[in-house]
Parts: structure tokens; C-alpha cells; sequence
């Protein structure tokens, strides 16, 4: 297939590039800056991912598009300016590829626009499945409006997937990268109570499940992109600690976490049990379900002597 990948350097979507690329699938890389960083075939269009421009009139060439953009949600304080940012950065993006595809004759057959995890908001032991009701929390409606906008090309007959994406584990980045440091010093440990539930994804992982939905003519509608295998926090911050040969003794309260960072600390005490009910169903079979062989995996290219 030939593929238009927006958010193709980000940490998720170079990913999915080169599992594409090992498909054989050619890829263009949507691009907001004029070198791109994901070493593409070189082929790039550049658009400003709030309007269609002159990038849409390449439309007709592609199969599918797939869209990764959104500005990271961890990085700074919610503010009111920074969450206009996080919600314009997702909603206006999407809806720019959305008439895109609605001008386009032909159109792409699928779209696989990004979603996350946070569409459930807290629900504490509630198990998640795709058909599970959104929370009421900022990520929650942010999600929710993220969603709405990429379900529109379902009205132009195009094949949508939403894919709501847990925490990623990967080498090069993500969160997994950000809890190096403390666990590096010994002073790694749960967050809060420990007991709320991560719903994780190894990269790799996530990159075949997308390139398996896209090849799959059965897949539309939500999916949820994360393990089996969920674990509470505390069982995490274990299972790292044990790999990293490091103690796991602290923990940071709750309260600690919601004056350092405010309402962006629900990113870390929320508790969301989330299952891959419809991807196990359509015959997606997890190579990285189990939380200590993922993590083994992403740790191998950092030598464990430095911890």
C-alpha cells in the first residue's frame, strides 16, 4: 500500500514506520518541518496540521492514512493555554485529514487515527473493554472529541480505526525512559496508593497491532492498543526495580504528585483496567503480553551495569 503517516517522527509513529517499511508498504512522511527526522524513502509533504492544503491534492495516491500528531500530554502543567494546546493539536489535525479525504477522488480506503486509554478516565477495578463507557475527566473529553472528529470519515465510507493507546514502553523514549532516573538512584518505587491499574504496550507491540489492523479488512471502530496483561503500579515499579537489580522501597504520595503537577498527576493515579478484547477477537496474537519479558526487551539496548 502507499500510506500518508502524519506524526512520522514522533516516538510512536517512527514505530509504525518502520514496521510498515518491513511490509513492504511505502510511506510519506506529513510533516510539519522542512528536514524530517525518520529517515523516509524521501518522500515528505509538508502541511501546517490544522488545515488541507496543498498536500491534499496528493490524496488520491494513497490507500490509507494514519494519523500519530497530537502535542505530548506530559510535558508541563495543564494550564488553560497548554490544554487549548493539547486539544487544538489533536482536533485540529485530524479534522484537516478528515476533509482532506472527504476531497479526494479517489479516497483512501482506511484511516487509523490515534486515541488513548484516557477516554475511560479513573474507573479503579471496572474492566475496560472497547465497548466501555468514556470517563468525565479533561483526557477523558479530549479523547472523546479526538475520536468524534476521525469517526467523520466513516460517513464517506472509509474504514476508521481508533486506537486507544495505553502506556508505551519503548528504548528511545516514552515514559519508560522518564522512570530510568529515579530507579537508576534507588529511589524508585510506586506512585500514590500503588494499587490503580497501568494498561501498557511494548512499542514494537503497538507498531504490529497497527500495521495487523490496517491489513485487516475486518478491523474498524475502537481498539484498545494494550497488553493482556495489565498490572497495578506497584507490581510495575517491582517488576522494574528487579530487572534494574535497584530496590524499590519509596513511593511518592499521592498528594505529593498532585501539588507538583497538578490535574496532570491523573495521568499517573488514574486507575484504568484496560483489556484488547477486539483485537484478540479478530485474531491479533500478543508476541510481548507478559510485563517482565517486555521490559527485558526494551532494557537490553541499556547496559544494566549503568543502574
Amino acid at each position: 500500500m502507499r500510506i500518508l503517516v502524519a506524526g512520522a517522527t514522533g516516538f510512536i509513529g517512527s514505530e509504525v514506520c518502520r514496521a510498515l517499511a518491513k511490509k513492504g508498504h511505502t510511506i510519506t512522511n506529513l510533516t510539519r518541518t522542512p528536514k524530517p527526522s525518520w529517515p523516509t524513502d524521501g518522500a515528505s509533504l509538508f502541511w501546517d496540521a490544522r488545515n488541507p492544503g496543498e498536500w491534499a491534492q496528493h490524496l488520491p495516491q494513497y490507500h490509507a492514512v494514519l494519523n500519530f500528531c497530537g502535542e505530548p500530554i506530559v510535558k508541563g502543567r495543564w494550564t488553560p493555554a497548554r490544554k487549548k494546546l493539547l486539544h487544538e493539536s489533536r482536533i485540529l489535525s485530524t479534522r484537516a485529514l478528515v476533509e482532506a479525504i472527504r476531497r479526494a477522488s479517489p479516497r483512501p480506503k482506511v484511516l487509523i487515527n490515534a486515541s488513548a486509554i484516557g477516554y475511560y478516565g479513573d474507573r479503579a477495578e471496572e474492566v475496560l473493554i472497547e465497548n466501555s463507557l468514556p470517563g468525565r475527566s479533561f483526557l477523558a473529553e479530549l479523547c472523546r472529541d479526538w475520536e468524534g472528529e476521525a469517526q467523520k470519515a466513516e460517513t464517506l465510507g472509509i474504514r476508521v480505526i481508533r486506537l486507544r493507546i495505553g502506556v508505551v514502553l519503548g528504548k528511545e523514549g516514552g515514559a519508560l525512559t522518564r522512570m530510568l532516573l529515579p530507579f537508576r538512584l534507588g529511589l524508585g518505587g510506586p506512585l500514590g496508593s500503588g494499587r490503580q491499574w497501568m494498561s501498557w504496550i511494548e512499542r514494537k507491540e503497538l507498531a504490529d497491532l497497527a500495521v495487523y489492523l490496517l491489513e485487516e479488512e475486518r478491523a474498524s471502530g475502537a481498539f484498545n492498543a494494550t497488553s493482556p496483561m495489565p498490572v497495578p503500579n506497584r507490581e510495575f515499579a517491582r517488576t522494574l526495580a528487579q530487572i534494574l537489580r535497584r530496590p524499590c522501597f519509596f513511593s511518592v504520595p499521592a498528594p505529593l504528585l498532585k501539588l507538583l503537577l497538578g490535574e496532570m498527576s491523573c495521568v499517573l493515579l488514574d486507575s484504568q483496567k484496560v483489556l484488547p478484547q477486539k483485537a484478540q477477537e479478530i485474531g491479533y496474537s500478543f508476541s510481548q503480553p507478559r510485563l517482565s519479558c517486555a521490559l527485558q526487551a526494551c532494557l537490553k539496548k541499556f547496559p544494566l551495569e549503568k543502574f
